[in-house]
């Protein structure tokens, strides 16, 4: 009897990880720090997370078909690029602005279906390659430098185009929280309710029964890829709201949280595979360890070393608990 207790206790444990140390930081830093837990400073994190979380979503799809999309980072890049270009050089209006960008992030999940659906080159190394691609097309596309404002282009050509204020609010308290809790809720009932997302799982969970059952394979894998690119596009596309102009390589710095959430948020409830809302808590979990050290003081250089560790943690609970 004692030994069914211990073992139920294990599995809660292991089941409810990422929700309990998300309560246990909550804990720490609300002892440590009397203003963690003031209205702006939950609100600041949630802000802070949501192009993190809606970018590491989009990787979630991808890891349900047992992909991995390296791309995300750069595609964040591209379409904050195409969509600040758009306004400030060619004077366009939001929704065509938006609309290009979300073309043009279109384009990268189609290439990267033709290099793992057609070439049969596998999902990490045909992403990788694709990252370095659109890197490469962004810095193309804007001259190597920034776009802003006011700003001309690198040959000394004048821009008059403006961001439209509408484009800006999208980044700002609450709209930018809201956009990433549709984003999460959306996949949520996409992936746990509709055949649709069955099938993704399916495939991801053995693609060769996958075949025999009747599923097409390759059309879920483009699927995901697809949404993968799409995410990112809109992470970008928020990026760009938020800063109010395009940065070199500016999504790069989203690609290891956002895979940090995916893997972290994969134990979630003991889904054991990945799942939206579990992604949310993986991002929580990483922004508010990094929301309390920053207030602690702890100087930034070293946030990396402290995040890679719990990743390294959450992969190593992950895998070690598949293995017994």
């Amino acid at each position: 009897m004692q030994g069914v207790k211990n073992f139920q206790s294990m599995k809660f444990m292991k089941d409810w990880a990422i929700v309990i140390a998300v309560i246990l930081l909550i804990i720490i830093f609300t002892i440590s720090i009397p203003t963690f837990m003031q209205t702006a400073n939950i609100l600041n994190i949630l802000r802070s997370i949501s192009i993190v979380t809606i970018i590491a979503i989009g990787l979630t799809i991808s890891l349900s078909v047992n992909g991995f999309d390296l791309s995300i980072g750069s595609t964040a890049t591209l379409a904050s690029s195409v969509v600040v270009s758009m306004f400030v050089w060619f004077n366009m209006p939001t929704g065509v602005s938006i609309l290009a960008a979300l073309l043009a992030v279109l384009g990268v999940a189609l290439f990267n279906a033709f290099l793992i659906v057609k070439i049969k080159i596998p999902d990490l190394f045909a992403t990788l390659a694709t990252m370095f691609i659109v890197e490469g097309v962004a810095m193309t596309y804007t001259g190597g430098g920034s776009i802003s404002v006011g700003m001309p282009r690198l040959d000394g050509t004048p821009t008059e185009g403006s961001i439209s204020p509408f484009f800006l609010t999208l980044s700002k308290t609450p709209w930018i929280i809201l956009i990433m809790l549709f984003v999460v809720i959306t996949v949520h009932l996409f992936l746990t309710y509709t055949k649709h997302g069955r099938f993704l799982y399916a495939v991801g969970g053995n693609e060769e029964a996958a075949k025999l059952t009747g599923i097409p394979v390759n059309r879920y894998k483009m699927m995901a890829y697809i949404f993968s690119a799409l995410l990112a596009g809109i992470g970008g596309l928020l990026l760009a709201s938020q800063i109010g102009s395009s940065q070199i390589n500016a999504g790069a710095g989203y690609l290891m949280p956002a895979v940090a959430a995916a893997f972290i948020g994969q134990s979630f409830a003991g889904h054991g595979k990945p799942n939206a809302i579990g992604t949310l808590f993986g991002a929580a979990l990483v922004g508010i360890l990094e929301n309390g050290l920053v207030m602690l003081s702890v100087p930034y250089y070293s946030l990396n070393i402290i995040k890679g560790l719990v990743l390294a943690l959450a992969l190593a609970s992950t895998y070690y608990s598949r293995k017994k």
